[in-house]
């Protein structure tokens, strides 16, 4: 088995706060949005699990807005003993000159750097006319009773 392709970086966007709290359901009640169930491991490029890797999450709204003043769909939590991380969040919605996404910055403690980098939704026209849209992010998607239910490995460069 060789190398495993690195996660690729995309921009921070603007939106981007710190201090989020440690969470793994960032959808609370009233939030608009189809519900998601976003699942997946952090491993390094040798496909070993990654534990204790930080994952922070932000995103829209399933209408296209942001929370800028309180930490709504926003949260980190840590990969477990087999690098797995599961997030509960919604559907987040598009706004103008964005398809819609949702951003992650992720670190293995003390090794290498921070990754920073954004979701896709697959099978959306406006993925076509982001400039930050890349298929290589997209979040693999199938419809569950209770919504979507996603997965996306992230790998990180340990070296």
């Amino acid at each position: 088995m060789g190398k495993r392709v690195l996660t690729a970086e995309t921009t921070e966007g603007p939106y981007y706060k710190e201090g989020s709290p440690e969470q793994t359901e960032l959808a609370q009640r009233g939030v608009p949005g189809e519900n998601l169930e976003l699942t997946g491991f952090v491993v390094d490029s040798d496909g070993r699990p990654v534990v204790g890797a930080w994952l922070d999450f932000w995103q829209a709204d399933g209408k296209g807005h942001y929370d800028n003043s309180g930490y709504t769909l926003r949260g980190h939590q840590f990969s477990g003993d087999s690098g797995q991380y599961k997030l509960s969040t919604v559907v987040p919605g598009s706004y103008p000159g964005r398809t819609p996404h949702i951003h992650v910055k992720v670190r293995s403690g003390d090794k290498g750097s921070t990754l920073t980098t954004q979701l896709f939704f697959p099978g959306l026209a406006s993925n076509a006319t982001d400039s930050i849209f890349r298929d290589d992010l997209l979040i693999g998607i199938r419809e569950t009773t209770r919504g979507k239910s996603g997965t996306f490995d992230f790998v990180l460069d340990l070296g």
